[in-house]
C-alpha cells in the first residue's frame, strides 16, 4: 500500500511527525514501520506533551536506589539489605469500554511491572473515579471495575489493602482506573530492563500473542467519543492464574543467574519491549515475528508488534545458559521461545518468515531518544473566575450541626468503601496489618525484613481543580500525613497524572501547575518521585475529567512498636486537635454537594504548617504519648471523629466556644489538621510540647463509652452512626 500522510493520521500520528519519520528513516516508511512509530510515539508511551514538566520532578535523593523513570519501576532502600519496589499506572479508556477487563488488566499490568525486577508483589491499591451514583451507567462502571480489580487481584494472590473511591459528574463518560503495586526484594538482586552483549538470545515468554489489545497505546491516547466503542478489540483480555505461574517463573528464573535484562511486554506489547531494552543497552535486535507463540491464525507482522495481550514477558539471555532458562519455563508449564538475538547496529529489525518487514533505529522510537518532544500552550482556565467571586458570607451557616453531619456521612464520598472492599481478598499473604486495626494509610509487614510498610493514594481532585497549584501540593501532603498518622516515615511517591486533552491550553495549565505543585511538596517532604504515569486525553464531547494528580506514596516502619491506628481505644481517653482551625469551608464536600457550590477556593494550606505539624505527630508517636492519630479530610473534624469512634464502637463528648463560623470549625477541611487521642496525664505532656514547637493544640474532649455529645446537644449512640456510615453506598446501589 501507499504510505501517506492519511495513513499517518489514521495511525493518530501528526503530518509533521510523518515527516519527522521520514527524515529519521532517510525514506518513506513501511505500514508495519509506521505502526510501530504510532504505538511507541503516542502520548502514552513517549510523554511527548509532559516529559518537559516532569522532569522537574525531584528525582533523586532519599533513599533511591535506580534513578527515575529508568526502570519498570521505582526502587528505593529500606535497610537491612531489602528495597521496596512500587508503581501507579492508568487504565482508563479500557475500563470505560469494557469495565471488567480494563480494570482486571490495569492490575496485572502493574504486577509485572514489579516482578520483572526481580521483587515479589506484596500489596495492591487503586484509586478509582466515576460519575454520579445515581446514575445506572455509574452503577455499571463500578460494579464491572470493582469485579474485574478483584477478580484478577484475588486470582492472583496479592491483597488489595487499600484505595480511594469518589464520584464527580465530570467523570461520568470517562471514569479513572489507577492501580498502584508494592514489592519486596534483595535490593542488589534487581533486573534491569535492558538488553546487552551481541549475539544473547531474547526469549517470549508466558501467553500467547492474540488480537487483543492492538493499538491500545495509541487508543489511550485520544479522546473518549460516541465512536469509542467501536474500538472495543483494543481492550486487552487478562488471565490472572497465568501470570501467578508467570510471576514465579520469573523470579525463579532471576536465581539462575542466566538472565540478562527482562521487561514485560506492556503498553505497544513487543515494538515497546523491543525498543526500550536495545536504546538502553545502546544495542539493536533481529526479532523473527514468526517465531512468537500466536493463538490467532495468519496475524500480520504489525498486528505481532502492536498486540497487547497480557502476561507476556521479553528476556535477554546469556548465551550458552539457554537450558537452565528453558528448564525454569517449562517446569511451570510456560511457553519460552527463542525469537531473536542481541545485535550491535542499534536497529531493530524484524522478520516475518524470512523476509525483512521492517528495520528501524530503537533509540528514535523512545522517549528519551528520537521521540518528539513538545512545549504546549497554556493560559489560566476560564472558570477561575468563578472561584474568584466566590463570597463565603453568601453561604449561610449551617442550622443543625447533627442534621448536616448525618447528610455528609452518608455522601458516597464519605461513607464507608465496604462495598467495594469486601469483594478484594486482603488478608492472603497474611502480611496485611490493617484488617482489624485501621490507620490512615495501609500497613504492611514486610516479611523477613523486620520491618513494615506504611502505603496510600490519595488526591482530592476538587481541591486541584480549584487551584492546581496547591491542589497538587496538598495531594503529596495529605499522602504524607496519612503515613505518618501510621507511625511511618513517608520515603518516595510514584504519581498517576490524569488530565484531560493537553491541547487545550486550559487542560494544560491545570497540568503544568499541579506538576509544579506536586514538586515543589515532594522536595519540602524529601519524598523524591520514583517514577508513573501520565494519561492524557480523559475528556469527553462534555469536557474534561477534574485534574486528578494521583499521589502513591510509600512509607517505612522501622519499629513496629511506632505502629499508630486511627480508633479511639478507651473511654475517658483526652481527644485532641493539632494543628489550627480555619474560617475555610473552600471545596469542600459539605460546600460542594450540601450547598450545591461548584465553584469556590481550594481549601487552607501552608507547606510549612504542614510539614511542623507532620513532624510533631510523628514525634509524640515514638515518644508513646498518644492512642490515635487521624488526619482531618473530606467532611472535617465531624467526619474524623465519628470514623474515630467506628472501630470500637467508642462515642465522644465534645464541645467548641469559636468565633469561626460553625460549618467552618465542623465541615471545612482546611488541612494540616490531625485529630489524637491520649491518656489524661499524657495530655498536659503533649500540650506542653505542641507550645514548645509552636505547635497549635487543642483540647476538644473525651472519648465516652458509646454515645456522642457535640456542644451539649445529644447525637445518639456510635452504633446507630456506623449503621448509616457503613450501609449508604449499599443502599444506594441497591
Amino acid at each position: 500500500m501507499e504510505i501517506t500522510v492519511t495513513t499517518a493520521e489514521k495511525l493518530r500520528l501528526t503530518a509533521d511527525e510523518f515527516e519527522l519519520i521520514k527524515q529519521k528513516l532517510g525514506r518513506v516508511p513501511n505500514f508495519t514501520e509506521l505502526c510501530a512509530f504510532s504505538g511507541m510515539w503516542s502520548e502514552h508511551c513517549s510523554y511527548k506533551n509532559s516529559i518537559k514538566w516532569l522532569k522537574t520532578l525531584p528525582r533523586d535523593g532519599g533513599r533511591m536506589l535506580v534513578a527515575a523513570g529508568e526502570e519498570n519501576a521505582g526502587l528505593m532502600d529500606m535497610g537491612n539489605g531489602f528495597g521496596v519496589v512500587f508503581k501507579i499506572e492508568s487504565h482508563n479508556h479500557p475500563s470505560a469500554i469494557e469495565p471488567f477487563q480494563g480494570a482486571a488488566t490495569g492490575v496485572g499490568g502493574i504486577q509485572r511491572d514489579i516482578f520483572t525486577m526481580g521483587a515479589r508483589p506484596i500489596a495492591s491499591l487503586n484509586s478509582l473515579r466515576f460519575g454520579n451514583l445515581q446514575d445506572v451507567k455509574t452503577k455499571r462502571l463500578l460494579s464491572g471495575v470493582v469485579h474485574g480489580i478483584g477478580h484478577y487481584g484475588n486470582c492472583f494472590g496479592v491483597p488489595t489493602v487499600g484505595g480511594e473511591l469518589y464520584f464527580e459528574d465530570c467523570y461520568h463518560t470517562n471514569p479513572l482506573v489507577n492501580a498502584m503495586s508494592v514489592g519486596i526484594m534483595h535490593s542488589k538482586k534487581m533486573v534491569s530492563a535492558t538488553a546487552t552483549g551481541t549475539g544473547n538470545p531474547v526469549f517470549f515468554v508466558g501467553s500467547a500473542t492474540g488480537k487483543d489489545g492492538i493499538g491500545g497505546a495509541s487508543f489511550a491516547s485520544a479522546d473518549i467519543t460516541a465512536d469509542s466503542a467501536e474500538e472495543l478489540p483494543a481492550v486487552q483480555v487478562g488471565d490472572p492464574f497465568q501470570e501467578k505461574k508467570l510471576l514465579e517463573a520469573c523470579l525463579e528464573v532471576i536465581e539462575t543467574n542466566a538472565v540478562i535484562g527482562m521487561q514485560d511486554m506492556g503498553a505497544a506489547g513487543i515494538i515497546c519491549s523491543t525498543a526500550e531494552m536495545s536504546a538502553k543497552g545502546g544495542v539493536g535486535m533481529r526479532i523473527d515475528l514468526d517465531k512468537v507463540p500466536t493463538r490467532q491464525k495468519n496475524m500480520k507482522a504489525w498486528e505481532l508488534l502492536l498486540s497487547e495481550s497480557q502476561e507476556r514477558m521479553l528476556v535477554v539471555v546469556e548465551r550458552g545458559k539457554e537450558e537452565a532458562v528453558l528448564k525454569v519455563f517449562e517446569k511451570w508449564d510456560l511457553s519460552c521461545s527463542e525469537i531473536g538475538q542481541v545485535t550491535d547496529d542499534g536497529l531493530l529489525k524484524f522478520y516475518m518468515n524470512g523476509e525483512l518487514e521492517a528495520e528501524i533505529p530503537a533509540y528514535e522510537l523512545v522517549l528519551g531518544g528520537g521521540a518528539p518532544q513538545y512545549t504546549r500552550d497554556y493560559k489560566e482556565p476560564k472558570y477561575f473566575e468563578k472561584i474568584k467571586a466566590f463570597d463565603l458570607n453568601a453561604v449561610t451557616d449551617v442550622n443543625s450541626l447533627k442534621e448536616t453531619a448525618e447528610q455528609l456521612i452518608q455522601l458516597p464520598n464519605i461513607a464507608s468503601k465496604r462495598w467495594v472492599y469486601t469483594q478484594y481478598d486482603s488478608m492472603v499473604g497474611a502480611a496485611n496489618a490493617s484488617t482489624n486495626a485501621p490507620s490512615d494509610a495501609s500497613v504492611v509487614l514486610a516479611k523477613g525484613t523486620g520491618k513494615a510498610l506504611a502505603m496510600t493514594v490519595d488526591c482530592n481532585s476538587k481541591y486541584v481543580f480549584a487551584d492546581p497549584y496547591k491542589g497538587g501540593m496538598i495531594a503529596v501532603a495529605e499522602a504524607a500525613r496519612n503515613i505518618v498518622c501510621s507511625g511511618g516515615e513517608p520515603i518516595g511517591v510514584t504519581n498517576c497524572l490524569n488530565f484531560g486533552n493537553p491541547y487545550d491550553p486550559e487542560v494544560y495549565y491545570q497540568f503544568v501547575k499541579a506538576v509544579t505543585g506536586m514538586g515543589d511538596a515532594c522536595r519540602k517532604f524529601n519524598t523524591p518521585v520514583t517514577g508513573g504515569n501520565v494519561s492524557f486525553y480523559n475528556q469527553n464531547p462534555d469536557g474534561p475529567v477534574y485534574p486528578t494528580p494521583t499521589i502513591g506514596m510509600v512509607g517505612i516502619i522501622d519499629d513496629l512498636s511506632y505502629r499508630m491506628t486511627l480508633d479511639f481505644k478507651a473511654a475517658g481517653d483526652m481527644i485532641l486537635l493539632i494543628g489550627t482551625q480555619q474560617n475555610d469551608i473552600g471545596s469542600s464536600e459539605y460546600l460542594h454537594k450540601l450547598k450545591k457550590v461548584a465553584y469556590s477556593p481550594a481549601p487552607y494550606f501552608d507547606l510549612d504548617e504542614e510539614l511542623a505539624v507532620q513532624n510533631f505527630v510523628s514525634a509524640v508517636i515514638k515518644e508513646k504519648l498518644i492512642n490515635s492519630a487521624h488526619d482531618i479530610s473530606e467532611g472535617g473534624l465531624a467526619v474524623t471523629l465519628l470514623e474515630s469512634g467506628f472501630n470500637k464502637d467508642l462515642g465522644f463528648t465534645v464541645s467548641a466556644e469559636s468565633a469561626l463560623r460553625k460549618d467552618a470549625y465542623w465541615f471545612g477541611e482546611a488541612q494540616g489538621r490531625v485529630v489524637v487521642s491520649c491518656s489524661m496525664q499524657n495530655a498536659e505532656r503533649l500540650t506542653q510540647k505542641a507550645k514548645a514547637a509552636g505547635i497549635a493544640v487543642t483540647e476538644l474532649g473525651t472519648v465516652s463509652g458509646g454515645s456522642i455529645s457535640v456542644n451539649a446537644e445529644n447525637w445518639g449512640s456510635i452504633t446507630e452512626w456506623k449503621e448509616k456510615y457503613d450501609t449508604a453506598i449499599e443502599k444506594i446501589l441497591a
